[in-house]
């Protein structure tokens, strides 16, 4: 039987994310990114153990890819990138629209440019051009906000400095990836650990407890 993914290799492997049986290669190359791998795969523990080439190889291009535009950042700034990040993962847009990499490299630039003016001491702000990369706008708003109201301080110009990085890759990675509206998604998908969906009670700005994360 040929794998229902691929349509050419032989399906060798039962995936309990998708209720079918698929090929090894498809299981390598897709877990985690076009498949939502349950905690409690077998293959997917294996792999964080022991992955494979092919992975292991994916991921140096993906190091290399986001690197330039995160090599900067302190520490404080890295943290702001990955929860930043948490809400992109996590964010659905209204209507039919789906999130790419045009509306996070916006949405992200949109922030950062508020947060600038905020820090020069004007009050304006700034509007993305679509209404899908606006809702992310307005989410990664939120999240800040969440962040500050329980008490942890942080800068308006680390902040844009931890978006502008965000936009900078989904930029870069536009360049490289060409035709492929999501690569930056997929990228950060692959490398970050941020979990897609809130847990039930959760808010859907906070991957966790950000107060916890960010450093005084």
């Amino acid at each position: 039987m040929a794998c229902p993914l691929c349509h050419q290799r032989k399906a060798r492997r039962a995936c309990p994310a998708l209720g079918q049986t698929i090929c090894p290669v498809c299981c390598a190359t897709k877990r985690l990114t076009e498949i939502a791998c349950p905690p409690g795969c077998g293959y997917l523990a294996s792999a964080r153990e022991h992955p494979a080439a092919v992975v292991r190889r994916q991921q140096e291009r993906d190091v290399a890819v986001l690197l330039p535009s995160i090599h900067h950042l302190t520490e404080r700034q890295h943290q702001l990138f990955f929860l930043f990040h948490g809400v992109i993962a996590r964010h659905t847009p209204d209507g039919f629209g789906r999130l790419n990499d045009a509306d996070v490299a916006d949405a992200a630039a949109t922030v950062a440019a508020t947060l600038e003016t905020s820090a020069r001491g004007v009050i304006y702000e700034h509007s993305a051009a679509s209404s899908i990369a606006q809702g992310l706008a307005r989410a990664l708003t939120a999240m800040l906000e969440e962040i500050r109201a329980q008490g942890t301080t942080v800068y308006d110009a680390e902040a844009a400095l931890a978006l502008r990085s965000i936009e900078q890759g989904a930029r870069e990675t536009r360049k490289v990836a060409g035709d492929d509206p999501g690569a930056y998604l997929a990228l950060v998908g692959r490398l970050l650990p941020v979990n897609r969906a809130p847990e039930a009670g959760q808010s859907a700005s906070r991957g966790g407890q950000p107060g916890s994360i960010i450093l005084p």
